[in-house]
């Protein structure tokens, strides 16, 4: 459903939503915790802190944390940043940038209550959600 990058950044979200609000997880810590590969890790926790969802700190006590509260990032706010589709709502043909009811493709209208749904849930779901929910054990 999501690139590997997406569930990277979404599991390792959910690990820091579980820690202390001022708890900083150095980055090999959160490596070994979600089974992200460390130089994957970097490069999503870039584009994470670019988008201020995550703050650095760096030296002995530094590491990472939420720059929000986990009940505040929506689950759109970080998948859009590395699914292009969701970003731009793409047709599902790839026929259109945007598919709508005024400007429908031809799977339009069978496409429409899943793509709805979809949406829905990504921008109804939370980080906290994900996270309270069960357990995460690295693979």
């Amino acid at each position: 459903m999501f690139s590997v990058t997406s569930q990277y950044a979404l599991r390792a979200l959910a690990y820091l939503a579980t820690q202390q609000p001022d708890a900083m997880v150095g980055g090999q810590e959160l490596s070994r915790q979600t089974g992200i590969p460390k130089n994957y890790l970097s490069k999503i926790l870039l584009a994470l802190g670019n988008a201020g969802i995550v703050e650095a700190v760096r030296g002995n006590a530094g590491g990472y944390r939420l720059a929000r509260a986990p009940n505040e990032v929506p689950l759109i706010r970080v998948v859009e940043l590395f699914e292009r589709h969701v970003a731009k709502r793409a047709c599902l043909l790839g026929l259109r940038r945007v598919c709508s009811d005024e400007d429908p493709c031809m799977a339009h209208n069978s496409w429409r209550p899943a793509k709805l749904a979809y949406f829905d849930f990504l921008e109804t779901t939370t980080l906290l959600d994900i996270s309270s929910a069960g357990k995460l054990t690295a693979p």
